[in-house]
Formats: structure tokens, sequence, C-alpha cells
């Protein structure tokens, strides 16, 4: 059974946390390095209920790819959700490690997962790490699809492979347009148009697509954009590194049990479709002659 300070080490492995952007906060927020892990648990939010999942498994460590602690605190007191977070990892002995923008960079990273999810075959980074000489990391992955389709039906596929969130998946641009290659990224991705644009692309798939950016995106080109749920085109990560870990722990002769959490964690809890209502007509244009509520 190996120490958390030998499983951290591989984790770094396939995550360094020197891709991480120089905002982010990845890395151990909690946990004896000399402690003995059994079961590792992964998941994308260190929510609550995701914690206590971890206490009914019975597990020793927490892989998460979102930050508890994203900018910095002055308190874990258990009065605070984050804080109850903490102690209760500390009370059962669970360690909490983090990798996120790290996670998103590397190769395979987030972006990988994501395309190898939709079904798609990785060309190359949306965004080269420079620092990676075999060209192979960065932000987002250009993809092409096995045959072309619709950008209907490329939504369609999203809806249909990604986990299921009350959001769902919205479109923009024609429904009807063709769709050969796309550029995918996990998480928040409406920073990257200018990027999707340059690729050549015919559509863009990622997450927390705001009006502004994606109206301008939709009026300089007619790059199709699929908005999904952030949690849902992170979470098939998990998958993918539990596992990298299962294949390290097998090599190494660990016998590691890792579980990947089921739990949706995306914050959105219920979606309505709007509902068409017929539009009242203009009221009557009145006239000078015969001007509102005078006699006829």
């Amino acid at each position: 059974m190996p120490r958390l300070s030998e499983v951290i080490a591989a984790l770094d492995a396939l995550w360094p946390p020197d891709l991480a952007e120089q905002w982010d906060a990845v890395g151990t927020v909690c946990g004896d390095p000399d402690a003995a892990v059994e079961r590792v648990l992964f998941a994308v939010d260190p929510v609550q209920e995701i914690v206590d999942e971890a206490v009914a498994l019975g597990a020793q460590l927490l892989v998460t790819h979102h930050p508890l602690y994203l900018r910095g605190t002055t308190t874990v007191a258990a009065g605070t959700f984050k804080g109850r977070v903490v102690h209760t990892l500390i009370r059962q002995g669970i360690a909490l490690h983090v990798a996120h923008t790290n996670a998103d960079t590397a190769d395979p990273g987030v972006s990988d997962a994501l395309a190898d999810a939709l079904g798609l075959r990785v060309v190359r980074p949306l965004v080269p790490d420079p620092r990676d000489p075999a060209g192979r990391r960065g932000l987002g992955r250009v993809c092409e699809l096995d045959a072309p389709t619709s950008l209907r039906h490329f939504a369609a596929r999203a809806a249909h492979r990604l986990p299921a969130t009350a959001q769902g998946i919205r479109v923009a641009g024609d429904p009807e347009g063709p769709v050969r290659t796309v550029a995918v990224s996990g998480g928040s991705g409406d920073s990257l148009f200018a990027e999707a644009r340059a690729a050549g692309v015919d559509a863009f798939l990622t997450a927390d697509l705001r009006h502004h950016p994606a109206s301008e995106a939709t009026q300089h080109s007619p790059l199709g954009l699929v908005d999904a749920a952030h949690w849902a085109t992170e979470w098939p990560w998990c998958e993918q590194a539990a596992a990298q870990l299962d294949e390290i722990s097998d090599r190494h002769g660990w016998d590691l049990r890792v579980h990947v959490s089921a739990t949706v964690t995306d914050p959105w809890s219920a979606h309505f479709a709007s509902q068409a209502r017929p539009v009242p007509p203009p009221p009557a244009t009145a006239t000078a002659t015969n001007p509102p509520g005078a006699p006829n």
C-alpha cells in the first residue's frame, strides 16, 4: 500500500504543477504525506456531497479538478461551507489534491478526454504550449469527425454522449451548417473564439458561453457554437485520470482501488424550455381628426 507522498508524486508526473496558470491553485490542499492510501476518488468539484461520498467509500484521497480555495482565504472555520469541507477531510483522514489548469494543458488532458467522449480524433492543441517541443500540450484541442455532419447532429451527439445536466446543449449558428472539424475546450472557453476561428474549424464546443462574446463570435464568422454545461465538459477527465492512476498502480503493484464519482455537481438543477406566447398586436394609431376618446 503506497504512502500519500508516493501517489501525489505520480499525479504530479501526470499533471506537472508548473503547467498551471499563475492565477491557479493546484496541488495538495490537505493530507499527511506519510499516510497510507488504499482508495482514491476522482470528481470535478470539492463540494460537501463529494466529500461525504469519499467518506462513505472509505477513500484516503480525493482528487478534484476544481480548486477548493482558488482565490485564497483567511479562515477554514467549519461555519463556512469550504471550512466544513476541510474539517470533514482532516477528521476522516482524507487528503485532497487538485489538478486544474495543469490538467487542462497536459498530454493527455481535459480536452483530450472531452474529445474522446465525443468520438473525435484529436489533431493538435488549439492553443499550443510553447514549452512543449512535441506540440502535443496546450489548451483545447482541434479535432476531426469520423464523417461530415450538420451542426444540429453534432450538437445532438454531444447531448447523447456527455453526462446529462439540466442545461443540456445550446447551439449558436446555422443548425444545418456543415461540420467537418471541431475545436473543443473543457470548461469556460469563450476567451478562445479568436483561436477557434484561426484554426479554421467549423464548430467550437465548450462551456459557459456568455451573451456578448457569443453574439460577437457569430457576427465575425459562420463558426458554429455548441455550449454544454461546465461540469459535463470536464467530467470525462475524471474517467481518464482514474484510468491513468489505475495503470500506475498496476505497474507499481500498489493495488489501489480507484473510483470516479457519478454525482452530478453542476449547480443548475432544472431547465424549463421557453414557451412561445402570441405577440399582441400593436395599438391602433390615433388620428388628429379622431383622437382617442373623442365622440364620433
